[in-house]
């Protein structure tokens, strides 16, 4: 049997390793992810409203609990949700054009690495949880619902943002492996909370403080 034809059999799920290939269309829809990660609301918002550059106030970083810092609540509201909107958008756009499952979580690593890292500010952004949670709502919304109604729940019982914000980062691939998701899309929420347990690395360290 041939590699083009063979199957990868875990969990009793196949995989074709033709779901593999990228063609030019997905190339191109996760660098137009990138970008949309690249325009980071808290900051655009906070210039908009103060003159001031986010990246110098509070925490520095670029978005949601830095922005209530400066703007309150409102600040806070508009930055998680166009947070999370351009996430949807990056995988609403990868769904439009047919993009195979790992087509569209590579789209969502790269509008989070987009808002973690972007070009347009030297690559210094926030932390990427609102985003990735806006991109999941679209590729599984029901997992996403989960993530949300857990994230609320914690946040109720500890009253700690980022603390309950860690729990659903670690929490989202085990949710999707016991919801029956396929074996990638495992492998996807996986990197992706690998991804963003990295970044939140020196909340980790104050919190274990």
């Amino acid at each position: 049997m041939g590699i083009g034809s063979s199957l990868m059999e875990v969990r009793g799920l196949s995989l074709k390793l033709s779901n593999f290939t990228l063609d030019g269309t997905a190339i191109v829809i996760i660098f137009v992810a990138y970008g949309l990660g690249c325009f980071s609301t808290a900051y655009y918002l906070v210039r908009l409203q103060t003159g001031q550059d986010i990246r110098t106030i509070g925490s520095g970083n670029v978005g949601a609990k830095n922005a209530y810092r400066v703007l309150g609540i409102p600040g806070f509201a508009i930055t998680f949700l166009g947070d999370m909107l351009k996430g949807a958008i990056a995988v609403w756009l990868a769904i439009t054009f047919n993009l195979s499952t790992i087509g569209i979580l590579l789209v969502i690593l790269a509008v989070v690495a987009g808002h973690i890292w972007p070009a347009t500010l030297n690559f210094r952004g926030g932390k990427g949880a609102s985003t990735a949670l806006g991109a999941i709502l679209v590729f599984d919304t029901l997992l996403g619902l989960i993530l949300l109604g857990l994230a609320a729940l914690t946040w109720a019982l500890i009253r700690r943002f980022t603390l309950s914000g860690l729990i659903v980062i670690v929490a989202a691939p085990i949710i999707t492996w016991v919801m029956g998701r396929s074996t990638m899309s495992v492998i996807g929420m996986t990197v992706l909370a690998f991804l963003l347990l990295i970044v939140h690395k020196d909340n980790i360290h104050g919190i274990i403080r």
